[in-house]
């Protein structure tokens, strides 16, 4: 069983709530409107007003309780990023000693859910550790319950005393740094964390491209690119992770290797219909966002999955999207370092010759830089990538 490794707990708030929370600490929804304290809100108020419908086993009101999470980057997180400016939110980091106050609670998901179970501390913490592999998951669905489990909650009453809290997490520097001033407690600790925030943790410009440090899948463009190989297989990197959180994907990858639809120098464009933020996002208020209907484009960097990635077929893959994204209506490209990773070919020469091809095309280009090693800043420069 896995090993409950919280390292602290977390309550999601306005960046502008901070010198309250500092204050008094972090108060129930119920004890905000009893003093009439101002307050930022970031939730909408449907996902606000179910809470105090529902009770815990001492038949109070969730607004009786301030709730913070195991995990913040969960589907609530997912949400309110979308909704508000990712630099105005915080993340306020709470010691787990928290957990032994009186009359606590801990749910096995989120709260608000009609099938959510509520339980006292010390068997709460043993269905989590049930669970815990989800928490601690960068992914969730519908479908197989993760989505609500990684939303587990413990339940304070009334207050989260200010002497818990023990950090606080923003999403970029200048906004640590604009926290870091009005702070007075030099054993608060302010971290910037974008990806924390669904951020990526580094950006750079290349005309119409984007080099980001992030995570692909949650890229805000219209079309993320799976590397694959022509037998079918998903056994590793993005496409392991494909196969996992898109299993519709998987299955027409597979159809479209058996019926050579998708060759070493002509990928395969895979045009979801569904949306991702009904699947990611909190209950509440339908979440419309640009692009939550997600396109795959099936791009093979290897010929089998033993193989080490041939350049030649990688410039053919990137000669078919410029000559094809218009006619297939592509309106934005999420793509990682093509072959970079498990193809055993280096950024010096791949990034080059992706830039050949993508920029300068009329849509907006994210390249995901290989995760595997660091890369130099020479070699993300407009120098380099263009030739010049």
């Amino acid at each position: 069983m896995p090993k409950l490794d919280i390292r602290e707990l977390y309550y999601i708030t306005h960046v502008g709530n901070l010198p309250s929370i500092l204050e008094r600490g972090i108060y129930s929804h119920a004890r905000i409107e009893a003093e009439g304290i101002p307050t930022t809100r970031i939730y909408d108020a449907e996902i606000i007003n179910r809470r105090n419908q529902i009770t815990t086993p001492d038949t109070k009101s969730l607004w009786s309780y301030a709730n913070l999470y195991f995990q913040p980057r969960n589907a609530m997180m997912y949400r309110v990023v979308h909704e508000k400016d990712p630099k105005n939110l915080a993340v306020v980091g709470i010691n787990k000693k928290v957990l032994y106050e009186e009359k606590v609670f801990i749910t096995d998901g989120n709260a608000a859910h009609e099938t959510t179970q509520c339980y006292p501390t010390s068997r709460g913490l043993e269905v989590l550790r049930k669970q815990w592999s989800i928490i601690r998951n960068d992914w969730w669905n519908r479908d197989d319950g993760s989505k609500r489990k990684i939303m587990a909650e413990c339940l304070i009453p009334d207050q989260v005393k200010p002497e818990y809290i023990q950090s606080i997490y923003v999403s970029e520097d200048s906004m640590r740094d604009t926290v870091q001033k009005s702070t007075a407690n030099p054993n608060i600790t302010i971290s910037s964390e974008p990806d924390m925030f669904f951020q990526p943790n580094s950006r750079t410009r290349v005309g119409n491209i984007s080099l980001i440090d992030g995570d692909m899948f949650f890229s805000n463009l219209q079309t993320l690119t799976i590397s694959v190989n022509l037998q079918g297989i998903m056994g590793k990197g993005l496409a392991s992770r494909a196969k996992y959180q898109f299993p519709d994907v998987y299955v027409a990858y597979q159809d479209v290797c058996r019926a050579k639809r998708i060759t070493a120098t002509k990928p395969y464009l895979y045009k979801r219909e569904s949306s991702l933020e009904e699947e990611l996002a909190d209950l509440g208020a339908p979440l419309v966002t640009p692009n939550a209907v997600k396109w795959f484009l099936l791009f093979a960097t290897k010929r089998h999955w033993k193989d080490n990635s041939r350049i030649d077929d990688i410039e053919g893959g990137l000669a078919w999207v410029r000559d094809n994204f218009q006619k297939e209506g592509i309106q934005s490209l999420a793509m990682p370092a093509l072959g970079c990773g498990l193809g055993g070919l280096d950024w010096k020469v791949v990034g080059p010759l992706m830039c050949k091809y993508l920029h300068g095309i009329d849509i907006s280009v994210a390249i995901y830089l290989p995760r595997e090693r660091q890369i130099e800043e020479q070699y993300k420069t407009e120098a380099h990538l263009l030739l010049r």
